[in-house]
């Protein structure tokens, strides 16, 4: 046992100064890691967003469900199950950490099923929903041989409907290769099939979701009533301030009238881990060339944020101000604008720009908002640069490191 494996569970560290002075542990190891880039996970605010969705549930009878491709920290899952009861999944890993991790069997979708993990993805998952027909006829002789044990089956569906902008992430794009059409249907569905899945939304409005449900149900309405589940996939993002939640609650209720046989299941992913923590960096270099300043920190774009270049957006930084990269090109006198960039050799591995209130030194530490939700799951070690460690922030002010990357960690990537 080092250093780093106790430093998350003194009670000193991170707390104000004068309780680190008196800790000669907690004073040489806050030196010693403080120039990590780290995410850091507050409980409070975690909470928070599980009490307002468990709210929701019991309101309406639907059942919501966490998405591991938007948040999959194991170590938080106690929290978690204080709250709801289970997971989704779209791969066998992803199946097995619902099945080992969370404690129960996962809501699984996937693409397409592989021969070769099918019977593992089964076992692990209490819903399994086939994206295509075909799928489904080639798996079901393998689920019969499975008996009482099998999962219930579902189909997912494509309302050839969506309001997301961005079609990096739209699933009803025209030619999508996600979900069954309408007029791909048979008139009597076969007697397996218990449930349909729809996901067509991305960090959406309730009022998105009450206009879908009128495109869904004109598609799709007349096998509705013979059906036991309806799963409304993610991208419900109750959780953002000024979120319509009556709407909410009402449509899902509305829902329910229409059709008392079915059980209504929702699965966001951001929703549960919106605006819950955020990501340390350092600056290790300022650089100028032909007047734009650029802050290097030893955080990467491409590496821990992946969704900023591809979506893509702009992060908030707090004590800056988002600018337009004009700015960053042309500063006026006595201003202190950046460019961000990230620390591993791809040329567009930068984001601009931001105005401080003061220039930006080595060691200064940036904070990214809101950075829990789609980046730890989609991070990569692309130039071996060493993931951020991960933190939990717990409401009695203790900070606990939940996982420190180590050299081997890339070394065993690449084996």
């Amino acid at each position: 046992m080092n250093l780093f494996d106790n430093i998350g569970h003194c009670r000193h560290f991170l707390s104000p100064w004068k309780s680190l002075r008196q800790c000669p542990f907690c004073l040489y190891a806050f030196f010693a890691i403080m120039s990590r880039p780290y995410y850091l996970l507050e409980e409070t605010r975690l909470r928070k967003n599980l009490s307002l969705i468990k709210s929701v549930a019991e309101h309406t009878g639907a059942e919501f469900i966490l998405a591991f491709k938007a948040f999959a920290l194991w170590k938080t899952f106690p929290i978690f199950r204080e709250y709801i009861s289970h997971t989704t999944a779209s791969s066998l890993h992803e199946a097995m950490l619902a099945f080992h991790e969370f404690g129960t069997k996962a809501h699984t979708y996937s693409p397409a099923y592989e021969e070769d993990t099918f019977d593992q993805v089964a076992a692990c998952s209490s819903h399994l929903t086939f994206n295509s027909l075909s799928q489904f006829e080639r798996f079901l002789p393998r689920l019969h041989q499975m008996g009482n044990s099998a999962p219930s089956v579902g189909l997912r569906i494509n309302p050839e409907y969506s309001e997301i902008e961005t079609e990096l992430y739209n699933p009803c794009a025209p030619g999508s290769r996600f979900g069954v059409l309408s007029d791909e249907l048979p008139d009597e569905l076969p007697a397996a099939i218990e449930g349909f899945h729809c996901h067509c939304h991305c960090e959406s409005s309730a009022e998105n979701l009450a206009r879908t449900l009128v495109h869904l149900e004109e598609r799709f309405g007349r096998w509705l009533p013979r059906l036991k589940w309806l799963n409304l996939g993610g991208g419900h993002l109750l959780t953002r301030e000024g979120y319509h939640v009556a709407l909410l609650e009402e449509t899902l209720l509305g829902l329910r009238r229409r059709y008392p046989n079915l059980q209504i299941i929702l699965e966001p992913g951001s929703a549960f881990g919106w605006q819950t923590g955020s990501l340390f960096a350092q600056v290790v270099d300022v650089v100028c060339h032909r007047g734009v300043s650029t802050a290097i920190l030893n955080v990467s774009f491409t590496c821990h944020m992946p969704d900023c270049l591809e979506m893509p957006y702009q992060p908030a930084v707090r004590g800056a101000a988002s600018v337009e990269d004009s700015e960053a090109k042309n500063p006026k006198e006595g201003d202190f604008v950046y460019r961000l960039g990230g620390n591993s050799c791809l040329s567009g591995d930068y984001m601009g720009a931001w105005r401080f209130d003061h220039p930006l030194q080595v060691g200064e530490e940036v904070e990214f908002l809101d950075m829990l939700h789609y980046t730890n799951v989609k991070t990569t070690q692309f130039n071996g640069i060493t993931l951020p460690d991960i933190r939990l922030l717990k409401q009695n002010g203790e900070v606990e490191v939940l996982r420190r990357f180590t050299y081997e960690d890339y070394r065993d990537l690449m084996d």
